[in-house]
């Protein structure tokens, strides 16, 4: 079960990303920033992240660069398992404890990886915000897309990357 130090979320004002881990070589971070700055301005001000290596992790360091000019905004990490970071190289565990550490809010999962951990965290990423951020190529598997799959079943509105 996920637990977290967030207050009660509106969802109304809650953003969550989600996204693929290997990023195409047109994906530009200012694009990201600016479709990050849309979302804000139209009123989002809490930002739910899974914490995995790719889209998650630009999304994070993105709103962190964004708080100087936004300082309303706060970001959760929303950690799938205690030991997420494990079969990260070592430069991406550093990179990962970083953001951990910059987050104002964590919501995790104490045990360690287990079967579904994933599912548990994209459930909440889905079922915690009105507006769902993603990287989406359209591949009808994996992560990404159960997870735009479940808020489009679930009435979340969407946007996509670059649109």
């Amino acid at each position: 079960m996920i637990t977290s130090n967030l207050p009660p979320l509106l969802k109304n004002i809650t953003c969550s990303v989600t996204g693929h881990r290997i990023l195409l070589s047109n994906f530009d971070f200012k694009q990201l920033k600016s479709d990050l700055t849309k979302i804000i301005e139209s009123g989002y001000s809490v930002f739910l992240t899974g914490m995995a290596q790719g889209f998650d992790t630009e999304c994070f360091k993105a709103l962190l660069c964004l708080k100087k000019d936004y300082p309303q905004i706060k970001i959760c990490a929303v950690v799938p398992c205690a030991d997420q970071e494990k079969y990260f190289s070592s430069t991406e565990k550093e990179t990962y404890r970083f953001l951990i550490s910059k987050a104002d809010y964590l919501a995790r999962e104490d045990r360690a990886y287990f079967k579904g951990c994933m599912l548990l965290r994209n459930n909440y990423l889905v079922d915690n915000c009105s507006l769902l951020y993603a990287y989406f190529n359209g591949e009808k598997r994996g992560g990404t897309y159960y997870t735009v799959k479940r808020a489009l079943a679930h009435g979340v509105n969407i946007n996509y990357y670059g649109e």
